[in-house]
């Protein structure tokens, strides 16, 4: 990022970019600390077609095959258990697996959710084929008996849903979560506040350790009580809902409607009264807010977005919004696309016609949200 910025001809500040880097604030729990999992389905090491675990191997090479995840430190035994069954199931079941789109079959992967009281939630993918509403009703059936009344029974699952799609991934929209069996939601508790978490809602995968990256983000901004914390990217409304003590206001952003329902949600079940989400694209919701907003008391801008990063309009709205003093870039991946962002926060775009003055990072502190891996949450400030 240095060497990028430092070719800027209209702000060659570089010799500003000194800024600390702190040392990385450990994750409370190394061991079984992940609360969602996704297992594949493809050819195991035994050639059996219907192997539930992770791919090894690459494409190119031709030589991918589906192993266990029993071995897995940073997985709790609760997912491998499920996976386990799920295999089982599949097995028995006359279907084929769906390996490729393309190539039929119907089984397809599986995620587990837990959350630290013990409750289970599990969502299985299927592919619909050529198979009537009745035709799959029928495996619907069995994969509930299994879990509830068959030896998967042992799993004690709390919620199992199941969803057709021809896509790699969709959302609820695209195609609805149905609910087999149990109860909708699973709920978590983070510094005191309890949220509701559905099938596709985000969640830090890492419970103990998002406590540790909100504490974090609070204490970056103790400096800034007060005025209007922007929430871009919010998820279920984790980080304004904890920071929200310490804000006059709190607006979310994000993308996914039922994220958005359960950022409302969770705002009202803390009795949480200056936060309020709005449901779409942030980089279309964005530019249109920001004429309206009154930056009286000061504006602070929190992004938390996907490894793809935030969409240009997003950083040129929030970088040409003069009040916007303070930004704070929570980053899963800041060496990947994140990387475009802090170049458009802090260099000259004309051609996307990004000229607000520009920001310069003032500190960088990574949170090891992934134990056991060799990535970081990296929480980057920058300032103006």
């Amino acid at each position: 990022m240095t060497k990028q910025l430092a070719q800027d001809s209209m702000h060659p500040f570089s010799n500003d970019l000194r800024f600390p880097l702190l040392p990385i604030v450990a994750s409370p729990v190394s061991d079984g600390y992940r609360n969602k999992s996704t297992f594949s389905v493809n050819i195991g090491v035994d050639g059996n077609p219907k192997t539930v675990g992770f791919y090894i191997g690459t494409g190119k090479a031709g030589n991918i095959v589906c192993v266990h995840g029993d071995h897995l430190l940073n997985m709790p035994s609760k997912h491998k258990m499920v996976a386990r069954h799920y295999e089982d199931f599949i097995r028995l079941s006359p279907l084929k697996p769906c390996i490729l789109l393309h190539d039929g079959g119907h089984w397809r992967e599986i995620t587990i959710r837990t959350n630290s009281a013990g409750h289970t939630m599990a969502i299985v993918y299927f592919h619909p084929q050529t198979l009537t509403p009745e035709e799959i009703a029928v495996h619907k059936a069995a994969l509930v008996e299994y879990f509830t009344q068959g030896p998967g029974a042992v799993c004690q699952l709390d919620s199992l849903y199941f969803q057709e799609t021809t896509m790699t991934r969709c959302s609820h929209e695209q195609s609805p979560y149905q609910l087999l069996h149990g109860q909708p939601h699973i709920f978590e508790e983070v510094l005191g506040f309890r949220f509701r978490i559905s099938a596709d809602s985000f969640f830090q995968v890492n419970r103990g350790a998002a406590e540790a990256l909100y504490k974090t983000v609070a204490e970056l901004n103790r400096a800034c009580v007060g005025g209007t914390l922007l929430d871009v990217c919010c998820g279920t409304g984790a980080i304004g809902i904890s920071l929200s003590p310490q804000m006059e206001r709190v607006i979310g952003i994000e993308l996914i409607e039922q994220a958005v329902e359960d950022a409302k949600f969770n705002a009202a079940l803390n009795r949480v009264h200056n936060c309020e989400y709005l449901s779409g694209k942030a980089e279309v919701v964005l530019p249109n807010l920001m004429a309206t907003l009154n930056s009286d008391g000061g504006l602070i801008a929190v992004v938390n977005p996907s490894r793809a990063g935030l969409h240009y309009r997003v950083v040129r709205a929030l970088r040409n919004h003069p009040a916007i003093r303070r930004f704070v870039y929570i980053s899963c991946k800041p060496d990947g696309e994140a990387m475009r962002n802090f170049i458009g926060l802090c260099s000259s775009d004309y051609k996307r016609k990004i000229i607000g003055e520009a920001f310069k990072p003032t500190v960088a502190v990574p949170v090891d949200l992934f134990p056991h891996t060799p990535h970081c949450e990296l929480v980057l400030v920058f300032e103006r």
